[in-house]
């Protein structure tokens, strides 16, 4: 049999996490999500959720972070073969 070069599909679930915000990062929180959502002073239940933009602004800013993503090409995570399955 073929050896194939991805052995095991990784874990792509989601992590949840529990934080704590400050209420003034909150009240920024709730308005860029009615500003995204172009809802600016309509109805509280037409403004999306502020939770869903936290993973999307949390991956950015470690996109955009140049000291990181240096950091992040010196080393490979400690799970990096067992989640890809590259090479097994």
């Amino acid at each position: 049999m073929t050896k194939l070069r991805i052995s095991t599909i990784p874990d792509s679930r989601p992590v949840k996490l529990t934080i704590e915000l400050p209420a003034e990062i909150h009240r920024d929180l709730l308005l860029y999500a009615e500003l995204v959502s172009g809802s600016a002073g309509e109805a509280a239940d037409a403004i999306p959720d502020a939770a869903r933009l936290v993973p999307l602004m949390v991956g950015r800013f470690m996109e955009t972070d140049r000291a990181f993503q240096k950091q992040r090409r010196g080393r490979k995570p400690a799970l990096a073969g067992r989640m890809t399955g590259v090479g097994d």
